[in-house]
């Protein structure tokens, strides 16, 4: 398994052992073998994995975007633009390397510490 893989399913089953309802995003396009084409997704740089967050981080129903990404790896500017989206309009976005730094993005979310976001550092909660 790919490091990135390895990560993604490990920050799955944290997100699910602390109850959160989350998913596996699949954003790869089709491949039709009837008519041998490729489908590209129509919503590039949506975030691997999605999910919902409850009252237990400080308001019910906020929308939960993580972008996966192996130690060396780096948010497209597809991907950048998908989470900032989210974090302007109140959810929480962010890149994680492993289960840490989600679980330190979501503490900080919960107490409202507008420290730095995600492993990499690369985005910041929205006030």
């Amino acid at each position: 398994m790919q490091p990135e893989q390895a990560a993604q399913s490990a920050i799955l089953d944290y997100l699910r052992w602390r109850g959160i309802f989350c998913w596996k995003n699949t954003t790869a396009g089709i491949f039709v073998k009837s008519r041998n084409t490729y489908i590209p997704s129509h919503a590039p740089g949506v975030a691997d994995i999605l999910g919902i967050l409850d009252a237990r981080f400080g308001r019910q129903g906020v929308f939960l975007a993580i972008e996966v990404k192996s130690p060396k790896g780096r948010a497209s500017p597809h991907q950048e633009a998908f989470l900032k989206e989210i974090n302007d309009r109140g959810g929480l976005a962010i890149v994680a390397r492993s289960v840490e730094d989600v679980e330190k993005a979501l503490n900080e979310f919960r107490t409202g510490n507008q420290g730095s976001i995600g492993g990499s550092g690369e985005l910041r909660r929205a006030a």
